[in-house]
């Protein structure tokens, strides 16, 4: 199982080769990932592919608690220089918290313990 990021949905639904072999591994993320894609999907003019992957992934979304929000908050602050988005901060204390790899290609990740770093 592997925590999948927006940058490795996004790779996976363009088809990116270096995501392929990922394309068989147990997907876990959530809504707030699953909204980022739609929305940059639907802003590249790629709505079909939006919706499919949208409805695709919706059952490999898991909860977040308030705990996971407050220790993302702290987390996105201390490493305020490298500028994380309130959802791959979120989805990075999740992956840690279920004790799974943090899947992406986002340069901001590449030194963070527990990162699957796929460019």
């Amino acid at each position: 199982m592997h925590y999948f990021d927006t940058y490795a949905l996004i790779q996976i639904a363009k088809g990116d080769k270096n995501y392929l072999p990922f394309t068989k591994a147990s997907i876990v993320t959530t809504l707030l990932n699953l909204y980022e894609l739609h929305y940059i999907l639907s802003k590249e003019k790629n709505e079909q592919l939006a919706e499919k992957f949208f409805d695709r992934l919706l059952p490999f979304c898991v909860d977040f608690s308030s705990e996971d929000i407050k220790t993302a908050s702290k987390f996105r602050l201390e490493h305020q220089k490298k500028s994380l988005s309130y959802v791959d901060a979120l989805g990075y204390v999740i992956s840690l918290r279920m004790g799974m790899p943090f899947l992406t290609g986002d340069e901001a990740f590449t030194n963070f313990p527990g990162v699957l770093f796929i460019k």
